[in-house]
Parts: C-alpha cells; structure tokens; sequence
C-alpha cells in the first residue's frame, strides 16, 4: 500500500476510534448518517461518491476528498471519470480550490500505484 494512502487510513482510522469512544450521540448519528448516505440506492455507490468528491473539493476539505477518491477507486470509478468530476469541481469552486485538485490527483496516483 502506497505510504500517502497508509498514513491517511492509519490517522482516520485512529481517530475515528478516539472520536467514537466519547459517546457522544450526536457526533455517532452524524457517522451513521454518513455511512448511510452513501449507500446504495435512487443513486448508485459511484454516482454518490462523485458527487461527494465534487463537494469536498469545493469546501476544500483534503481529508473529504481522499476519502472520496479512495471511495470512488474501490467502487470501480475509471480514472476518466474522476478526472472529469474534479474537472467540474474546480469549474465550480474556481482557482482557488487547484492546490486541492494537486492533491487529489497525487493521491489518485498513489491509489493506482498500490494495485
């Protein structure tokens, strides 16, 4: 596995587990109302997964948009694919969001890499 992509899962995973330990109701709803979102359904897992791709860029989250890449690259997304979405990403967010989409396609590349 790609060190880039390792270190994000072993950090995330960490502190999720930290997080969750707390108990606290509202921050597990909102965990569960997440996972639950991206289910299957009206919308496909991929479909989901680009669109959550597409608004983590523009919020400009980097932790929201490797998740969603690495969602989008389990589920099968085809790198044109992921391409095109931050394509729109950053028609919508503007420059602003492309030291963003650096990172996204760095961390696309590490993806690829460990297969």
């Amino acid at each position: 596995m790609s060190e880039l992509v390792k270190e994000f899962n072993d950090y995330r995973s960490k502190m999720n587990d930290k997080i969750l330990a707390d108990n606290n109701k509202i921050i597990k709803r909102i965990f569960n109302l997440d996972t639950n979102a991206f289910a299957e359904g009206a919308l496909d897992v991929k479909t989901k997964e680009l669109l959550g791709l597409v608004a983590s860029t523009v919020l400009r989250c980097d932790d929201c948009v490797k998740y969603h890449l690495e969602a989008s690259y389990k589920a099968g997304v085809p790198k044109e694919q992921v391409v095109e979405t931050l394509g729109i990403a950053t028609l919508i967010g503007g420059t602003i969001v492309i030291p963003h989409l650096r990172r996204a396609y760095e961390y696309w590349d590490a993806l690829e890499a460990q297969s």
